[in-house]
């Protein structure tokens, strides 16, 4: 079971790659990424790791998308 899962999740994660990404696309995922690691890295406890990590993925987020739309 645990096979055909991952199985599917990679099937959706390359099924959404008709065309290349835009570069405010690719700066939100890069900031999206950069951002949640940083979070993780800084956080302490297990609910501040999480909350952490994904307060830096949003700011991450729409930091490069701002960056990526010029």
């Amino acid at each position: 079971m645990r096979t055909i899962s991952l199985m599917l999740a990679l099937l959706a994660l390359t099924a959404g790659c008709d065309r290349p990404m835009s570069s405010g696309q690719k700066g939100a995922a890069v900031g999206a990424a950069a951002g949640t690691g940083i979070g993780l890295v800084t956080g302490g406890s297990f609910g501040q790791v999480v909350g952490a990590g994904l307060i830096g993925g949003a700011v991450g987020y729409l930091g490069g998308s701002a960056i990526g739309d010029e």
